[in-house]
């Protein structure tokens, strides 16, 4: 997938019999959705050994086609009749370098029929929120070899629940507040926030999102501490009627004509007790995007999961978790190319691709200094110059960054060298 950014099996296979193994695969009993998603961090327990991580996680929908004859065994997703699947995914992130260390957790699931209960009157364990502390509870394991874990959440992370299950020793969270709870003194949450010191103001790179471009904002930035208060309707058993947060909130003081100002409220456990703090936190916060582009590179900019032909939604769902791993190491392959992520070749090439990426390299590489690979050998940075040499890159440092599209037919022809490199030992009759 990697390889070929498709999740087409017929590509995939590049015959009928290769297809027919992995429609096979997808449809052995043995192989679960719970082993593939574990999969996804079997490297990321040593990537993220004595950092700073930010375990970011997130929802994303994914739909396919279906008519009344075939929904494929599919939910609904989104409002009206369109039937899809669901994806909860966490990844970890170096907090210093923005680099992508890995997959975390997460789970894969379809809806089932309407539920007649409201929401409100349901259990927790009978709501699909749950899973956000679910993932961050479950994490602590995988993660527990970082200095410091930040779990990074939306807007639909923000659950009382979490504030009080999650943070421990070691482990912080930090939300995107969404709703204006009630705070000690008998006051309101986005009350509070207008009622502290006005800080500095900054210019902040806002990263593209679906139908809005890249654009830079002018933030101010206010912040102080918030008491939250246990919600009336919460069962009080074992749930402390308080919790002691951090509270930093940034405005756009000047926004575009015709452009919604950005106005967050960000909740934290991490203490801020200076200003310097509270841009720490919008910093943290600023590097969801990396979640945001991975599941851009899941769908239709990348893997194009939802053209998928896959008939059952059970394989669907195995598709999606090696789909989502791939999609990763996509992510991984893309940010390598600033050279600071120290990751090495092997987190997303084998054994064999790292030895053809390393016979093609001296080919690729020019005569003068400039022209030659940078990087060292075996990491993926040299990987990805060879591959971005590959897709029409001119190697020199004053050009630009080879960008996603560069790497993608990179990968395609690289795709291509290595098959005919396998094949070279051949006998031929």
């Amino acid at each position: 997938m990697v390889s070929h950014q498709t999740v087409c099996m017929r590509r995939l296979g590049g015959d009928r019999h290769r297809e027919v193994q992995f429609g096979r695969f997808l449809a052995n009993e043995r192989v679960t959705k719970e082993a593939l998603i574990e999969g996804w961090s079997l490297r990321t327990r040593d990537a993220v050994a004595g950092r700073h991580v930010l375990a970011i996680q997130d929802t994303t929908e994914a739909k396919f086609a279906t008519a009344p004859g075939r929904r494929r065994g599919l939910g609904k997703v989104k409002k009206g009749n369109t039937r899809g699947l669901l994806a909860h995914t966490m990844i970890a992130v170096d907090a210093a370098s923005g680099a992508c260390l890995g997959g975390v957790g997460g789970d894969i699931w379809t809806r089932g029929g309407n539920r007649r209960k409201p929401h409100s009157k349901r259990s927790q364990k009978d709501k699909e929120s749950r899973r956000w502390a679910e993932t961050a509870q479950a994490a602590k394991t995988t993660l527990s070899t970082a200095a410091m874990v930040t779990f990074v959440e939306d807007r639909e992370g923000d659950i009382y629940q979490q504030w009080v299950e999650v943070p421990s020793q070691g482990f912080h969270l930090l939300v995107r507040a969404a709703q204006n709870r009630r705070v000690a003194g008998d006051r309101m949450l986005f009350d509070v926030a207008k009622q502290f010191p006005t800080g500095a103001t900054r210019r902040v790179e806002l990263a593209a999102k679906a139908g809005v471009p890249a654009r830079s904002a002018d933030l101010t930035i206010r912040f102080g501490p918030a008491t939250l208060c246990r919600p009336k309707n919460m069962p009080a058993r074992g749930v402390p009627a308080t919790v002691e947060l951090s509270l930093v909130e940034v405005t756009e003081t000047n926004p575009p004509r015709g452009v919604e100002p950005v106005r967050w409220l960000l909740l934290t456990s991490h203490p801020v007790p200076d200003e310097a703090a509270a841009w720490q936190i919008v910093d943290w916060y600023l590097l969801r995007w990396v979640i945001e582009q991975l599941h851009r590179t899941l769908k239709r900019q990348g893997l194009q999961l939802e053209d998928s032909q896959v008939a059952e939604a059970e394989r669907l769902i195995k598709l999606t978790a090696i789909a989502i791993h791939a999609a990763i190491k996509v992510i991984q392959l893309v940010q390598a190319r600033e050279g600071n992520t120290g990751l090495p070749a092997d987190f997303v090439f084998s054994e064999d691709e790292i030895a053809t990426l390393e016979a093609l390299r001296p080919a690729l590489e020019g005569a003068t200094a400039l022209q030659k690979n940078p990087h060292t050998p075996g990491t993926l940075a040299a990987a990805t110059w060879v591959i971005a040499r590959l897709g029409g890159w001119d190697g020199y440092p004053s050009s630009r960054k080879p960008g996603p599209i560069t790497l993608l037919r990179g990968l395609n022809d690289f795709a291509s060298i290595h098959f005919g490199r396998r094949l070279r030992d051949v006998c031929m009759p």
